[in-house]
């Protein structure tokens, strides 16, 4: 029994991965990456991806539908907590102010938090509206295309 379960939380995972990897975000799986790439400057849009229902029904669709969008961060990342421990851990010191939350989304500027939207803004709320929210930080802190 705990062999199967294991291999279903893997495929679980992998999907998940392949989901937002595939909606055009870069995962980040390494504490070494998330430094590199959120002390950038300019803006970086992180996505805080998870296994839980949520994520999947909600968060990781409303991030990929988001990206339909005249503005964008300069860049799209992702990490996983509960599988890229330290790479979460290293993402989490950057959103100072807010509480380890997964799923979730930050806009970090120039290495600084700009804002997050928090799981109680996705848990139970429908993919339209945490779309909306998406944009309107695209809206105000993108690029053009």
């Amino acid at each position: 029994m705990e062999m199967d379960f294991n291999l279903y939380m893997n495929q679980v995972v992998d999907t998940a991965r392949q989901e937002i990897e595939g909606a055009g975000y870069e995962q980040l799986r390494t504490a070494e990456e998330v430094q590199e790439t959120l002390d950038k400057p300019g803006t970086t849009f992180v996505m805080v991806n998870s296994v839980c229902g949520c994520a999947g029904g909600i968060a990781r669709p409303a991030a990929a539908h988001a990206l339909h969008y005249d503005k964008l961060p300069d860049r799209l990342v992702t990490v996983f907590a509960g599988q890229d421990k330290e790479a979460t851990a290293k993402a989490r010191e950057y959103f100072e102010g807010y509480p380890p939350s997964s799923p979730s989304f930050a806009l970090i500027k120039d290495g600084k938090v700009v804002t997050m939207i928090e799981r109680h803004e996705i848990e139970g709320h429908d993919p339209m509206s945490v779309i909306t929210n998406i944009q309107a930080l695209f809206e105000e802190h993108g690029g053009e295309r």
